[in-house]
């Protein structure tokens, strides 16, 4: 732009000089023109002074120095005699991935022989686009205002940008519509650009007010005060922030509500921060998460510690229902510290203690403890659309810890649950709130009431107790990948029976090779059968399990083995099988959809 000025300054100034004299045309022409910001290539310019108005063209090639490929440049002005506001139609920017038709109306270019520009450019129907596809646009309509005057060693300025229709892609932003403007004036002196007042109009969006330094050498902002007192978080939230939000738990989530945001910097360095969230609400489309009701006040003081306050009326997480919650904490720099914080779930509550929480090197470390109140297992199982389990579960985890992105726990979380416990340990997650956490941990299983457990999966009568393992658990976006898992009957004298249906059920959990083999003179005067011991193990790994039982055979593995009259063993032949393929049996089994198979 600035050469552009100049080089009308300097046409301008041979205009009034020859206006006099009896010159019909003048014509300048140059194979090349350098300048330390761009270069210019087969310049060709005219003056025609025959009519009332001079008729100026410019055309040349054009490319900045950073760039390798030039621009066609073309311009027709008619400039008057007497040196009022002139205009110049029909410009045209041209390249390969770039046309950009252009009109300029110059109210002043300079005085007293200095540049001293007041000018409005228009635009309509721009396109372009670069050749990774990370920046284009199409249809572009609007107009930019500049100013530009110098005083003493600085250059005053100010600009207005009306940005009235068109669409644009930024990556990774991308606004469909116009209705943009930006209006903003300050000083340009030794690369360092200073802005007195900004303001920015996003339509339907909010306005940003703003003042600050930039620097032009390295493009850092050195210093800013920001203003946004009302920010539509409706619109805000596709236009401005999923697309930064794409490879988080945010990434497919409805917002609504309304924000205030205060942002101070001096020096390069935060300064002040305060972000206030009005009536929000925060839904995942996948239903992972929603908060509702979202009423927040978020400071942050450089030099002072500040009270940070949240708090929603309602929620869900996994589809469990959140009671109302209100959370207060304080904020000095780069710590946060809180004694309690009690989050309602279900009938019971997750109690945070100690919770601290600092930012070092760009990441974030806390730690903090847990316990969760009793809850009703009926109600957890209903939300989570899983069969019925009955009971209350608790769990106090003494220390967790949460370190470059890494929660881990320190000690265990004890379930009771089919009158029995299931105890998780060593449990890890990494990014627990990013879109593809990973998730590991070992499981115990005691003394599980088979007869609670078979009702509430419709898995057929069993008499007995269950003991299981799950070792190396390691799920990754909630899905298993790999685990050592065996559950069997628990040691001791207690009563031990199967039903019919039972033997049909695990017989297909074995697979189509899997069979029960019975006393036959018995099988059909008996409904149930004694056994001495049964289990089954999966060692899941590449997606594939490897299958066995309560012992091994030359064939196979036995899964149930009888004892006493009638006794009954249910065999399995598959030791392989994919866990998808394992997935399927499983629900063929709950929906009731399987048959035995006897022998």
């Amino acid at each position: 732009m600035k050469i552009f000025f100049t080089a009308c300054s300097f046409l301008c100034a041979i205009f009034y000089s020859f206006s006099a004299q009896a010159v019909s045309e003048i014509s300048i022409s140059a194979e090349r023109v350098e300048h330390p910001q761009a270069d210019v290539h087969l310049l060709a310019i005219k003056l025609n002074l025959k009519h009332a108005d001079v008729k100026l063209t410019i055309n040349s090639a054009i490319k900045q120095k950073v760039e390798k490929a030039w621009m066609q440049l073309s311009l027709n002005c008619e400039l008057p005699r007497q040196r009022d506001p002139f205009q110049c139609g029909d410009g045209l920017l041209k390249a390969e991935r770039l046309n950009i038709p252009f009109g300029v109306e110059f109210s002043r270019l300079y005085t007293q022989n200095k540049l001293d520009v007041d000018a409005i450019l228009r635009f309509k129907n721009v396109s372009f686009s670069d050749e990774a596809g990370l920046h284009a646009a199409e249809k572009l309509n609007g107009s930019l205002a500049v100013s530009l005057k110098p005083s003493a060693d600085t250059w005053l300025w100010r600009t207005a940008l009306d940005w009235q229709s068109g669409e644009v892609f930024w990556q990774p932003f991308y606004i469909a519509n116009g209705g943009h403007q930006f209006t903003a004036n300050g000083k340009l002196e030794n690369e360092l650009l200073t802005f007195n007042s900004a303001h920015l109009k996003l339509k339907d969006v909010g306005e940003l007010n703003a003042s600050g330094q930039l620097s032009l050498n390295n493009f850092k902002i050195l210093n800013l005060s920001a203003n946004l007192p009302h920010l539509n978080l409706s619109t805000a939230y596709p236009m401005l922030f999923k697309p930064l939000l794409e490879k988080t738990a945010f990434a497919n989530a409805e917002i609504n509500g309304t924000a205030a945001l205060k942002l101070e910097i001096e020096n390069t360095e935060p300064k002040l921060f305060e972000l206030q969230l009005k009536d929000v609400d925060i839904a995942d489309k996948n239903e992972k998460f929603a908060f509702y009701k979202v009423n927040a006040n978020i400071p942050w003081d450089y030099d002072a510690a500040r009270t940070v306050s949240f708090g929603y009326d309602s929620g869900a997480l996994l589809n469990l229902p959140l009671g109302k919650t209100n959370i207060q904490a304080q904020v000095d720099r780069y710590s946060l510290t809180a004694p309690k914080i009690r989050l309602p779930i279900l009938d019971g509550a997750l109690n945070l203690t100690n919770i601290s929480a600092s930012r070092k090197a760009d990441q974030w470390y806390w730690h903090l403890g847990a316990r969760l109140d009793a809850i009703s297992m009926e109600d957890f199982s209903t939300h989570l659309k899983l069969p019925i389990m009955h009971g209350k579960a608790s769990a106090e985890i003494p220390l967790v810890t949460y370190a470059a992105g890494l929660l881990t726990t320190d000690g265990s979380i004890l379930l009771n649950v089919f009158d029995g416990t299931a105890t998780v340990t060593e449990l890890t997650m990494q990014t627990p709130l990013g879109i593809t956490p990973k998730l590991n941990a070992n499981i115990a299983l005691r003394n599980l009431d088979l007869g609670v457990l078979t009702s509430t999966f419709s898995f057929g009568a069993i008499e007995g107790k269950l003991d299981g393992d799950i070792k190396n658990l390691e799920l990754q976006n909630w899905k298993p990948v790999k685990f050592d898992a065996i559950v069997q009957s628990s040691p001791g004298k207690y009563p031990k029976k199967i039903s019919q249906r039972a033997v049909e059920n695990i017989s297909a959990l074995g697979g189509g090779g899997a069979a029960a083999a019975v006393q036959r003179s018995f099988l059909r005067f008996f409904e149930q059968f004694n056994y001495g011991k049964m289990g089954l193990s999966c060692r899941l790994r590449n997606d594939i399990c490897e299958m066995g039982g309560v012992e091994s055979t030359p064939q196979g593995y036995i899964i149930v083995k009888g004892s006493g009259i009638p006794a009954i063993t249910v065999m399995g032949y598959n030791k392989t099988v994919g866990w998808s393929e394992l997935l399927s049996r499983i629900k063929r089994v709950t929906d009731g959809n399987t048959k035995v198979i006897v022998q």
